[in-house]
C-alpha cells in the first residue's frame, strides 16, 4: 500500500489507522485478487473509491464500516481512495486496506517523481464548486465541494504528480474572511490537524512546484472598528510582510521548489496589487524562483460566488500554460 502524500498521523508504524483532516488526501493499493476491504472510520467526508477503470463509488458519510469490494476479475487491481469534502471541524481515519481470500498484496504504487504543494484557502479546497447556484446552505456548500475537481488536483493528475491541497476555506494570511478568529494559513500550515500540536513533519516531500493562493479572505470584507489595523493600509502592510515570511519558511524547507503566487483581480485588483508587491520585495531580497499568476474573467459560480468547475479548468488551464512553458521546473522529473 502506498500511503497518501498529504497529511495524516500513524499512531504506531505498525498500525494501519491513519487520521486525516486536510482536503484532497488519497491513497493508493495494488493486489492480485477479487475480494477486497477498505475499513474507514469517517462520519463527516464523502469520500470516491476508484478500482481499476471503472467507474469510480462514492461513499457519503459512511462512518465506520468496512466497505466490500467483491467479484472482480481475477488478476491485478489498482485501487484509489480520495476524500473530495472538507472536514474543518472533524478528523476521520482511514484504517487500512485487508485482502479477502487467496489474494495478496502486489507491490505498492511507486511515488511520483513529480510533487507538486497547492496552499490556500476556498478557491484551492473547490468551496461548492460542482453547486448549480450560487446561493446554498451550510449542507448544500458541503455536499457539492469537490477538491477532486478543483484545479490543483485537475493540474497534478495533468502531470502525474503526487500533490498535497494544504488550504482551509475562509482563512487568510493575516485576517480570515469578515475578521473571524481563528488561526491563519501560514499557522495552519504547520500542524497535520488542526489542533494545533500535531505538527506536520515532511517525509519524502520536496514539491518542485509550490502554488500558494490567499489573500481573497484578508481583503473581501471592509475592517471592522474593533479588528487591530485601523487602515486598510495598515492591513495590507502585514498581509505583504507576513506573506513574504511565510515564503521565505517555505524556501526554507523546500531549496529548489518554485513558487507561483495566485491572485485574482476581485476586490477592485486589492488582492492582486498586494500579491504583486509581495513578489517584488521577495526578488528584492534574493528570491529568484518566484512568480504570479494573476487571473481574471472567472464566472464565479459556485456557492457563494466561488469558483465553478468550468473556472477550475480555466485555473488549470493557466497553470499548465505557465508550467509547460518552463518545462525545467520539474527538475528534469
Amino acid at each position: 500500500m502506498r500511503l497518501y502524500p498529504g497529511r495524516s498521523i500513524t499512531p504506531t508504524q505498525m498500525v494501519v489507522s491513519h487520521t486525516h483532516q486536510w482536503p484532497g488526501i488519497y491513497t493508493e493499493v495494488a493486489f492480485e485478487g477479487t475480494d477486497l476491504i477498505v475499513r474507514l472510520n469517517d462520519p463527516v467526508n464523502i469520500l470516491r473509491l476508484y478500482i481499476d477503470d471503472q467507474p469510480p463509488v462514492t461513499l457519503t458519510k459512511p462512518g465506520q464500516i468496512d466497505y466490500e469490494v467483491k467479484g472482480l476479475q481475477p488478476g491485478a487491481h489498482r485501487i484509489r481512495f480520495e476524500k473530495i469534502t472538507e472536514s474543518q471541524s472533524d478528523t476521520a481515519k482511514f484504517e487500512g486496506f485487508y485482502i479477502v481470500g487467496h489474494g495478496h498484496e502486489l507491490p505498492a504504487p511507486p511515488p511520483r517523481l513529480r510533487q507538486i504543494e497547492f496552499i490556500g484557502d476556498s478557491f484551492t479546497v473547490g468551496y461548492g464548486n460542482t453547486s448549480p447556484k450560487r446561493e446554498c446552505t451550510t449542507d448544500e456548500v458541503w455536499a457539492t465541494t469537490d477538491t477532486s475537481q478543483a484545479f490543483g488536483p485537475l493540474t497534478a493528475k495533468a502531470y502525474n504528480a503526487d500533490y498535497q491541497i494544504n488550504a482551509f476555506s475562509g482563512r487568510g494570511v493575516v485576517r480570515n474572511y469578515d475578521g473571524f478568529a481563528g488561526d491563519t494559513l501560514p499557522v495552519l500550515h504547520n500542524y497535520t490537524l488542526f489542533d494545533g500540536k500535531t505538527e506536520y513533519k515532511a517525509t519524502n516531500w520536496q514539491p518542485q512546484i509550490i502554488v500558494i493562493g490567499l489573500g481573497t479572505n484578508d481583503f473581501s470584507t471592509a475592517l471592522k472598528p474593533d479588528e487591530k489595523w485601523k487602515t486598510r493600509e495598515d492591513l495590507r502592510a502585514e498581509y505583504r510582510n507576513t506573506y513574504v515570511t511565510f515564503v521565505k519558511t517555505l524556501r526554507d524547507k523546500n531549496p529548489k521548489a518554485q513558487f507561483i503566487l495566485m491572485a485574482s483581480d476581485q476586490s477592485d485588483g486589492e488582492i492582486r496589487d498586494q500579491v504583486l508587491q509581495v513578489e517584488t520585495t521577495l526578488e528584492s531580497q534574493g528570491e529568484t524562483k518566484v512568480d504570479t499568476i494573476i487571473f481574471t474573467g472567472l464566472d464565479y459560480a459556485g456557492c457563494h460566488a466561488h469558483p465553478s468547475v468550468a473556472d477550475d479548468l480555466k485555473l488549470k488551464g493557466l497553470l499548465m500554460d505557465y508550467i509547460d512553458a518552463r518545462p525545467t521546473l520539474w527538475q528534469g522529473k
